[in-house]
């Protein structure tokens, strides 16, 4: 953690931070925009019950993070990812990077980070789920040794979610 280069530019902080942290929910509200716009054909397909199934898979409850990492541009938070307890891994939630420092390479820190974290916690493995129109997510972690695994948990039985695992060990 602390102060990097980015494209050998500019300098960067990469620092752990709360969940409930102010910068964190404004980052995440700008996903949740984003997203929202990006989801919205699909959404508008939905019964009232797969809405009610995908509410609740991607509900998160701050009090079930157990860590949270951010990159900091001067005071701007620029990057944002999360863990939670899944079974004997780690969730991986909300990996945002602000529109504005798309493609220096901040996502790659950020999953990292919660790599280190993870191992750190004791667990060797971490899942995550994204959706299929978010290209740049699944290059990301493919990319990073990211493999696809069969939906789980809450997500089981959504057919457009995509879920990924990988072993640290």
């Amino acid at each position: 953690m602390g102060a990097f280069r980015v494209d050998g530019v500019e300098t960067l902080n990469l620092q752990r931070l709360d969940y409930s942290d102010p910068r964190a929910a404004e980052l995440r509200g700008e996903m949740d925009v984003e997203m929202t716009e990006l989801y919205a054909d699909v959404a508008a397909g939905n019964t009232p019950e797969m809405e009610a199934l995908v509410d609740a898979a991607l509900t998160v409850h701050p009090e079930a993070m157990v860590a949270t990492v951010g990159v900091f541009d001067g005071d701007l938070l620029v990057g944002h990812a999360a863990l939670r307890p899944f079974e004997d891994k780690y969730e991986v939630k909300r990996v945002v990077v602000r529109r504005s420092h798309r493609g220096r390479g901040i996502s790659k820190l950020l999953m990292r980070e919660l790599e280190v974290i993870t191992l750190e916690l004791g667990a060797t493995s971490l899942v995550l789920q994204t959706g299929g129109l978010q290209t740049e997510a699944i290059a990301l972690y493919l990319s990073l040794g990211y493999v696809p695994i069969e939906r789980f948990g809450l997500y089981a039985p959504i057919p457009f979610f995509l879920c990924y695992g990988k072993d640290l060990d």
